[in-house]
């Protein structure tokens, strides 16, 4: 089973790059997810969901399949490598949480702990919503973390994400509780902050 092959636009900001899955990229995901006992990333991606193993074929497969439904369904590819110095470090991604509303949810994760708190979620967080905006007929963008992933918090407000709801004490992490967060994110909020920072683009 081959994995089709998307040739939408490239988001590049300097050395960050959101691109297209290739058949080339598998291998190294698979390793980038899968490779580790315990990965690091895993202990704020998710933790209360333990990490399903599969074997190589079944994520190449899983993969193809998400993105013959997207094509399909004339979407834009909901997955994207995430590059930095032509270095695959991360993956981000969506889902129709409702489609009849066209309510996204938008994910990120950085394999690479090296490449944390360097702004590079924050960024890549920032392409990827106003993509969607700009692609896709939705009017909000949403985004749910826990209370213990300080960082992520800290990325999607900079971008303009706001706290929605935080369900309290709902996520066990190591025998301590913790919240579950909501945030989120409305067309007219994006493009009132867009409209500043081009604004400010132009006068500096």
């Amino acid at each position: 089973m081959s994995i089709i092959t998307r040739t939408e636009p490239i988001l590049r900001q300097d050395e960050l790059v959101l691109r297209c899955v290739e058949p080339r990229d598998l291998a190294e995901l698979y390793e980038l997810i899968y490779g580790e006992d315990e990965p690091e990333w895993k202990r704020w991606d998710a933790p209360y969901y333990p990490l399903e193993r599969v074997s190589y074929e079944r994520f190449e497969q899983n993969t193809f399949k998400r993105m013959r439904a997207d094509h399909e369904e004339a979407h834009p590819a909901s997955i994207r490598v995430i590059e930095a110095d032509g270095e695959i470090i991360g993956m981000i991604s969506y889902y129709i949480e409702d489609s009849s509303s066209m309510w996204l949810e938008i994910g990120i994760v950085i394999y690479k702990p090296l490449r944390w708190a360097r702004g590079i979620g924050t960024r890549a967080l920032q392409m990827w919503s106003g993509y969607l905006f700009e692609q896709m007929p939705i009017v909000r963008v949403g985004l749910t973390t826990w209370s213990g992933n300080e960082r992520m918090m800290r990325a999607a407000a900079k971008v303009g994400f706001q706290i929605e709801a935080r369900l309290r004490k709902c996520r066990i992490v190591l025998g301590e509780y913790y919240d579950s967060i909501r945030m989120g994110m409305l067309r007219e909020e994006w493009e009132q902050m867009y409209a500043i920072r081009a604004d400010r683009n132009v006068n500096n």
